[in-house]
């Protein structure tokens, strides 16, 4: 393949976060199997790969991404023999997979963090991590005051073999996932040999978690946190745990690894960065080759908004021969149907809950979410997509304080609601308990009882529903190439947006009126299109209209 058109420059890539794809086992939690049975599925969507969130041994204090061991799956999700074969099927039905890397922390339950905390204060073993003396008198004091993005320091102190308090390990996220120290050339090769583990297993990339927050600026200095910034870093422009200088080197080194391999590996990053310039710093033709557009994903509903965050993207991503990766919903955020129904501040990672203000409207955030994602979908690039979102699924709001179990939750003693509202088990069938989630009816998170409507069974025979739209979306995009597509603007009026890629003309009505399309056969539309009128919050695809044709 030359250079250019590998595969990952257009594909449409399928997140599953596997605890809650399906239940293969009927102990409530999803997991390898279950993801095995359901590749039909996929298969039908239209997607070109999946990426699988962590399914690593761990502790599950952090839903998988506290990994204890990186070369093993843990047993809530199967054994490694169930991971080939779920490999394979895939690869039979022409499906790549992308699993999910975690090297800015472990789980203090890994091997290395034990044996650092048996360690004297200067040894080998603690120099892998970040430990440092506290500050005070008697060292009573944390290094720096940084938080951690689930709320609360982002140290902790540790009781020293001899019984006495002692030393501090930094720990960005939770206190069981203590942060790497990556200027140890011992922590960059056990890297490499990770890498090469999945990769000499048949996997086709990798999607890197905090791939902006492996290296830490010299000193640790403290940092200042805007408080109505998010928690990740991309509202600000200089943090001294994102972005830094050096990660840099890190990509470039496994950029020349996966290259090694058949295949056109792929490298993603996790990357909450202030602006597409930096981001696309990240994706050069030696380093990543794609990363998250966070920016387009919390852009908000707004025809020159978004119309700006698109050119951005092209040009910046473009500049440096990369594709943009469009994204709209994840598992760390509120999902877009409920998302862009919001008339309230949302700050990432804080999730949305029954006291949240600004609740969603769920028609008005579904009406937008199809069009958004009929928007997005007929753009040149990558497209990711989470999985859920084709049936049309919102937030769930009303999850019981006692079944939360998201650790920002905890660590913020309520007062964010956290991620699990976007973490709910999938509907596959009506009538079947837990929706056909689990042969048992369990579920790690309570479903609510709308999920039915949205079944997976329910949707399929239905020409109007979401699931329905993303299936003639994705074998429309596949069929006219967009992903490999140029995009040219066509003059609109204000609070619509309309392009041409390739065959396809795409008018999207953010505006508060009707407009009436150019005319020509409707490939497409988010929502129905009667007398050539485009209602409000809505997305269509033309072929033949009279921009493309002349006529």
């Amino acid at each position: 393949m030359t250079s250019g058109s590998e595969w990952w420059r257009s594909a449409v890539i399928y997140q599953i976060y596997p605890r809650s794809f399906a239940d293969g086992s009927g102990d409530g939690m999803g997991d390898l199997p279950g993801i095995t049975s359901h590749l039909d599925d996929l298969r039908d969507l239209g997607v070109d790969a999946i990426w699988l969130s962590p399914f690593f041994t761990s502790p599950q204090k952090d839903a998988g991404y506290d990994v204890s061991d990186y070369c093993d799956v843990d047993p809530l999700f199967g054994t490694l023999a169930d991971f080939d074969d779920m490999l394979a099927a895939a690869h039979e039905r022409g499906i790549r997979v992308i699993v999910d890397l975690v090297p800015n922390h472990s789980s203090d339950q890994h091997i290395w963090f034990q044996e650092a905390l048996a360690a004297t204060p200067g040894s080998p073993a603690r120099s892998r991590y970040l430990f440092r003396d506290g500050k005070g008198e008697h060292g009573e004091l944390p290094p720096n005051n940084w938080e951690s993005v689930f709320g609360g320091d982002a140290w902790t102190r540790v009781i020293e073999p001899d019984g006495t308090p002692g030393q501090w390990y930094l720990h960005i996220f939770d206190e069981s996932q203590p942060d790497f120290d990556w200027s140890n050339e011992q922590v960059r090769e056990e890297f490499r040999r990770i890498l090469r583990f999945w990769l000499d297993r048949g996997v086709d990339g990798f999607r890197i978690d905090v791939a902006h927050g492996l290296i830490k600026k010299d000193g640790l200095p403290d940092h200042f946190a805007d408080p109505e910034g998010g928690s990740m870093g991309g509202d600000e422009a200089d943090v001294p745990f994102w972005g830094q200088e050096g990660v840099h080197d890190v990509y470039r080194d496994w950029n020349a690894l996966v290259s090694e391999y058949d295949g056109d590996r792929a490298l993603c990053g996790e990357a909450w960065l202030p602006t597409l310039e930096k981001t696309a710093l990240w994706v050069r033709p030696d380093e990543l080759h794609q990363t998250f557009n966070f920016i387009y994903l919390e852009t908000e509903w707004d025809a020159a908004a978004l119309r700006a965050v698109i050119d951005e993207s092209l040009r910046a991503f473009g500049s440096v021969g990369a594709p943009s990766t469009w994204v709209l919903s994840n598992h760390d955020v509120v999902r877009h149907a409920s998302r862009l129904a919001l008339t309230a501040v949302n700050p990432q990672g804080h999730g949305i809950g029954p006291n949240s203000p600004g609740q969603p409207i769920p028609e008005v955030g579904l009406r937008r979410a199809r069009a958004a994602s009929a928007l997005m979908l007929a753009l040149p690039g990558s497209a990711y997509l989470y999985q859920g979102e084709e049936l049309g699924l919102p937030e769930v709001i009303d999850i019981p304080d006692e079944a939360r179990q998201d650790p920002t939750w905890f660590r913020t003693e309520g007062e964010r609601y956290g991620r699990d509202g976007c973490r709910v088990p999938l509907p596959w069938t009506a009538d079947a308990p837990s929706y056909g989630f689990s042969p048992t009816g369990s579920s790690w998170l309570p479903q609510p009882a709308e999920w039915a409507e949205h079944a997976r069974d329910i949707e399929a025979a239905d020409e109007a529903s979401t699931l329905s739209l993303y299936k003639t979306l994705l074998e429309t995009r596949r069929v006219h190439d967009l992903g490999a597509g140029t995009l040219e603007w066509i003059p609109t009026s204000d609070g619509t947006l309309s392009f041409r890629n390739g065959a396809i003309t795409v008018v999207a009505n953010l505006g508060t009126e009707p407009v009436a399309l150019p005319g020509g056969r409707v490939a497409a539309a988010s929502s129905p299109v009667d007398g050539g009128v485009l209602p409000v919050d809505a997305t269509a695809w033309l072929i033949g209209s009279p921009e493309v044709c002349g006529d």
